[in-house]
């Protein structure tokens, strides 16, 4: 298994029906996922679409994450949660200044992704919204958005399966609040 330090991302290579799992090594981790097709970049992974399709903001087993041209991209075939959020875009140095009035450097998300997918000829302005792995975000009555502690433990798991042959950006998510203020490490393993 690969480990992805705290505050950390990377970016790989996974070819069609290879299986992606990861991992919450020491539970309450986010990780921000995302895809994009590896023959053509303009390509990539659609929130909107995805949940247009489900019918739900709470994909999960069973769940395929499509693409912006409406073809899969990834199936979900097991989860051990069940609670992810698709909504909200990775943290960005702008996160931490507008909503936590943070002036100061902070590592991100968005920074994670742009730098890992750089070799792959991914600029950051094409970083779509990510899927959320363990982010546990609660939707009152009148919309508002209140982000919880992820309900991952120790060494849950989510697996995919990768519909065509894919670019993937993964993280450990950088920011306090998602992640109920301990940074922590992310595993991730390729598998046939």
């Amino acid at each position: 298994m690969q480990r992805i330090e705290p505050q950390c991302g990377v970016a790989f290579q996974l070819h069609e029906k290879q299986l992606l799992t990861v991992t919450d090594l020491e539970g309450e981790q986010v990780a921000d996922l995302v895809a994009f097709n590896a023959a053509d970049i303009g390509e990539c992974l659609s929130s909107g679409r995805s949940i247009d399709y489900a019918n739900t903001i709470y994909l999960t087993t069973g769940n395929i994450l499509y693409s912006n041209r409406s073809r899969a991209l990834l199936t979900i075939v097991a989860d051990d949660v069940g609670r992810h959020d698709f909504l909200l875009t990775p943290c960005s140095p702008e996160t931490f200044q507008i909503i936590y009035g943070n002036c100061e450097y902070h590592p991100s998300c968005f920074e994670n992704l742009a730098m890992s997918l750089k070799q792959f000829g991914i600029a950051g302005d094409f970083i779509p919204t990510t899927f959320n792995i363990f982010m546990n975000v609660v939707i009152s009555p009148n919309g508002a958005l209140d982000i919880q502690p992820p309900l991952s433990r120790m060494r849950d798991k989510i697996v995919f399966r990768a519909e065509m042959d894919l670019i993937i950006g993964l993280t450990a998510c950088s920011a306090e609040m998602t992640n109920n203020y301990r940074f922590k490490p992310i595993g991730y393993e390729i598998s046939e």
